[in-house]
């Protein structure tokens, strides 16, 4: 079957061929409820028909505002379909953050979740004068307000079906009339350096992109999806917006952020996406249980994982039909007979645990992964795998191979991808998949795509020797150690800060260096983690501040700084990139303090400002340093934080040198 176009048409396409197959599932206080796609594609005709009855016509912009829901994706679609551009925004953003975005793109219409997110509409009419029209989903704590212009889905979608019993061509028509060319939606970017900019991509570039992803892993409409990050962020919107209306599978959402664990063990998806942080929480989470188990557990944990990292990748080789003769020849038959015994006894029932056990095709992406935490989930059996993209490129430019999985890069080029590396090591792409402009932002747009069609991505790499392409880091990011014992050593942060997160007792780490003469580092504890190590040492706490000063959690992060720092001198080029002293935040950092944004990248510039204290306090040879700081808590309140952080030097090591 030949697949249609644009996003309308396939949602008919489904519709057609399989109009009782599950499209989508929602749980529902503790109960899944599956839409069809017939269903849902009467959903999205009435909301289309509702949207044009109150005035949403081609080219305007239509904001969309939740957590993964049915009726969200469906205003997606019917935006769509009359040739309006959907505009998702993170739910967790504070109502000012939404300012910017509705301002560039004019918007007048928006479709939000639940109350707390009309409170930061109906908060924003005064500085955002288009915006006229909302519509909640969830109608709970919203039953006495009165406010102009602000109505139910509910009344929507009746108004949807007067309009179409009175122009039943209408729906039909406009699906007709939405091309490949025409915008399909709006992503905004992240704000590390400035306003957002608005990322315009068109029906083709997202589905070009969604295609060939799906012609690389052999996706099929059998696979199960649980769609739990936020819309707004395009790698969300492509594996379960674009690549489900592509393939036809099942997108699964979650009754709340706080049931996402749960949810995944119910589910089970067969693909999954995640970026770094939540891979982190995951073993985290295992690494505090297992300090809980009992001596014999903890002893076959530690065996058994570490048959696991020796033999586990190849095994999966071997698994997946790829490299079979190699992988049974390096690996004995004692340890596959060990391997074996721990899958029935830790690897089998920990992916159960993590809710893994039926994944076919796992992706991290979004920021790079720490080895050492790639390695461990692909030791155990999952066969999670990298990839390279973003906003700008619609996800996908590079990915793994079953049998072509590395630690260290970020696959090859995949289908309509060309990739060259400048002069100054930064990667320029060439794909189907390109933005098509920054909205309201010439400048923007020429400044990254060259007048022949090349992307400048700002990311330092290079193509290896089989052609996977190896990060290093933001090309801005990379530089150079500057006097002292490594004078002129180069310098990748983000390469640094993973291998801290590795550790279950880091959440988060920025490390400095680029024009000095060695690196320091700021430290977030984890403290779920770190609290669970306290609390059975009958160490007590305060609270995160308390708990992030005390000399034995200080301790405790050094050794992970120094074990990062022995594993760096094994490595030549980077060995210039140790750690010779860190302190611990006396808080964590947050994106409502502007410290990160809302995929949860740090922003190194504004923390090297906001905290410039610290930073000559690391860098000018100071035992501590007092620090009080503005934070901002979850219900928009502000109030500030104190304290006096200890600084600690850390013990570094001469490189490694290899044999001429």
């Amino acid at each position: 079957m030949t697949l249609a176009a644009t996003f309308p048409a396939l949602l008919l396409q489904h519709a057609a061929a399989r109009p009782h197959a599950a499209a989508m599932r929602e749980k529902v206080y503790g109960i899944w409820q599956t839409t069809d796609w017939a269903a849902l594609a009467l959903l999205v005709r009435q909301m289309a028909c509702g949207l044009a009855a109150a005035g949403l016509h081609r080219g305007d912009h239509l904001v969309i505002v939740g957590e993964n829901r049915p009726r969200l994706y469906a205003a997606m679609l019917a935006a769509q379909t009359l040739g309006a551009v959907p505009v998702p925004l993170y739910q967790d953003a504070a109502a000012a953050e939404y300012s910017f975005p509705i301002n560039n793109a004019e918007v007048a219409f928006a479709i939000v979740e639940d109350q707390e997110q009309v409170d930061k509409m109906l908060e924003l009419q005064a500085t955002c004068p288009t915006l006229q029209h909302i519509w909640f989903d969830d109608p709970r704590g919203l039953r006495h307000y009165e406010e102009p212009g602000l109505l139910s889905l509910d009344a929507l979608l009746v108004a949807g079906t007067r309009h179409d019993v009175a122009q039943p061509r209408f729906f039909a028509d406009a699906v007709a009339r939405v091309q490949p060319d025409d915008v399909a939606a709006m992503f905004f970017t992240s704000g590390t350096t400035g306003n957002p900019k608005g990322v315009v991509h068109t029906h083709h570039t997202l589905l070009d992109r969604a295609t060939a992803g799906q012609r690389f892993d052999r996706l099929t409409d059998h696979e199960e999806v649980l769609a739990y990050m936020p819309l707004a962020w395009i790698g969300q919107n492509i594996f379960s917006y674009a690549q489900w209306l592509a393939c036809g599978y099942v997108v699964n959402c979650p009754e709340s952020s706080a049931t996402v664990m749960i949810d995944l063990k119910e589910i089970g998806p067969t693909y999954y996406f995640a970026p770094p942080r939540i891979f982190e929480g995951l073993l985290t989470s295992v690494m505090i249980r297992m300090e809980d188990a009992g001596r014999i557990k903890r002893w076959l944990f530690r065996h058994f994982m570490a048959v696991a990292r020796r033999v586990g990748p190849a095994l999966m080789d071997a698994r997946l039909g790829a490299g079979k003769t190699r992988a049974l020849q390096t690996v004995s038959l004692a340890d596959r007979l060990q391997y074996s015994l721990g899958n029935a006894l830790i690897y089998g029932p920990l992916r159960n645990t993590l809710g893994f056990s039926r994944v076919r095709v796992a992706y991290t992406a979004g920021e790079a992964i720490g080895p050492d935490l790639f390695i461990f989930y692909r030791s155990i059996g999952i066969n999670l795998k990298q990839l390279y993209g973003s906003t700008e490129t619609a996800v996908f430019v590079c990915l793994q191979p079953d049998h072509e999985v590395k630690a260290d890069t970020v696959g090859v080029p995949i289908d309509g991808v060309q990739i060259q590396v400048a002069d100054n090591g930064e990667i320029l792409v060439k794909s189907p998949g390109l933005l098509k402009e920054y909205y309201k932002n010439a400048a923007a747009t020429a400044e990254v795509l060259s007048a022949d069609g090349w992307y400048r991505t700002g990311d330092a790499g290079f193509l290896d020797a089989t052609g996977h392409l190896k990060i290093i880091d933001r090309a801005k990011d990379v530089g150079r150690i500057v006097g002292g014992a490594a004078d002129g050593a180069m310098f990748a942060p983000k390469y640094v800060e993973n291998k801290l997160k590795f550790f279950p007792f880091i959440k988060e780490a920025v490390a400095f260096g680029d024009g000095r003469d060695k690196v320091c580092a700021f430290v977030n504890i984890d403290f779920e983690a770190v609290g669970n190590w306290a609390e059975r040492r009958n160490l007590p706490y305060a609270g995160y501040t308390d708990l992030a000063g005390k000399k034995e959690v200080l301790a405790l992060v050094q050794d992970c700084v120094e074990k990062v720092n022995a594993d760096l001198a094994a490595d030549e080029r980077l060995a210039g990139s140790q750690i010779s002293r860190f302190l611990v935040l006396h808080k964590e950092l947050d994106a409502d303090d502007g410290e990160m944004t809302r995929t949860r990248k740090v922003k190194r510039g504004t923390i090297a400002d906001k905290y410039r204290v610290l930073v000559d306090a690391l860098y000018g040879g100071k035992a501590e340093q007092f620090i009080e700081t503005t934070v901002t808590f979850e219900d928009g309140r502000t109030g500030s934080v104190s304290a006096t952080l200890p600084i600690v030097d850390a013990k570094t090591y001469p490189a490694f040198r290899s044999a001429a």
